[in-house]
């Protein structure tokens, strides 16, 4: 069964096609032990009612946390951080940043977003930085890019 949900979310979801973070997506919501990803019904369920317009700004937050926390460790790291800019910009040659431009966008996000300056970012760091960003929240969370 965790197939056929996962192939559903795939084959019927535009949004999904091009959603540059699909795969995370399902890893974060799968509940295999295999970690494959698979979703069964009622994993792809949470997926739709974690990201519905009924769902608060702190359930969204916190599945978007952990979609970017790609190793899972709990936060935000320079390789997390360096994966999420890889998704959003692409990793072609055209799209893809100079390792000088990387550091730069790391630190300057580190700076406006790590409080306790641990050189990560947590789930409150997170959600503090997207309280005050009423443009991510409109154009990430709000909006059907998940």
């Amino acid at each position: 069964m965790g197939t056929t949900a996962s192939q559903l979310a795939k084959d019927s979801l535009s949004e999904y096609q091009s959603n540059p973070f699909k795969t995370r997506i399902c890893q974060v919501f799968s509940t295999s032990e295999d970690k494959d990803g698979s979703l069964t019904f009622e994993d792809f369920l949470d997926l739709l009612s974690a990201f519905s317009d009924s769902a608060t700004l702190e359930i969204k937050s916190h599945y978007a946390f952990r979609i970017f926390d790609f190793d899972d460790d709990g936060t935000l790291d320079c390789g997390d951080l360096e994966k999420l800019v890889n998704c959003l910009t692409g990793e072609t040659e055209d799209t893809r940043l100079s390792s000088e431009e990387m550091r730069q966008l790391i630190s300057n996000i580190l700076d406006e977003s790590d409080i306790d300056k641990d050189g990560t970012v947590n789930l409150s760091e997170f959600q503090h930085v997207i309280s005050r960003s009423p443009d991510f929240v409109r154009f990430v969370l709000l909006s059907e890019t998940f």
